[in-house]
């Protein structure tokens, strides 16, 4: 038997790690939690036209406990900041920040000298792990920053990345 005829082995063994790390990221559970306008497209993306359940995040949940996404979707006063990092601190680890909408990652429109009442993004006082722009972000979009949770999460891509020229 030469060197040649040595076969590479069927069976690969992957860390415990990597194995938790995908399961987490196909089963992303997000908050049911809006603050304004962002959270109708969030709620249509969980509808049966955009399909979140191909993606393996449809399980909205209704108590911070059972989260591990809390999709901080609209406009934040500072009345209820508060309020938000209360949940995010009732979620347990791991757990992860989208911030969906202009005003959720700078404020948006209401930016300007002399506002006293709205907080100028959420990575103010939460760690913000994905940014999805628009006023409001389509649809599309918060499926976007979900894949791109889940490559975050797992640690691969898998598509490749289309590069402008």
């Amino acid at each position: 038997m030469g060197t040649q005829d040595v076969q590479p082995p069927i069976i690969h063994f992957a860390s415990l790690d990597k194995i938790l790390s995908l399961g987490r990221a196909n089963s992303l559970w997000p908050m049911t939690f809006g603050l304004a306008c962002c959270a109708i497209e969030m709620m249509a993306t969980g509808a049966s036209r955009f399909d979140l359940a191909r993606f393996g995040a449809e399980v909205f949940r209704p108590s911070p406990r059972q989260c591990d996404v809390m999709i901080v979707a609209g406009t934040i006063s500072k009345k209820m900041e508060p309020a938000v990092k209360t949940l995010y601190d009732q979620m347990p680890e791991p757990k992860w920040v989208i911030a969906m909408g202009n005003c959720a990652i700078s404020g948006g429109p209401f930016v300007f000298e002399g506002q006293y009442g709205i907080v100028e993004g959420a990575d103010k006082f939460l760690p913000v792990d994905i940014y999805i722009p628009g006023c409001p972000p389509r649809p599309e979009a918060l499926i976007e920053g979900i894949l791109e949770l889940e490559e975050k999460v797992t640690g691969f891509r898998r598509w490749p990345r289309v590069e402008a020229k």
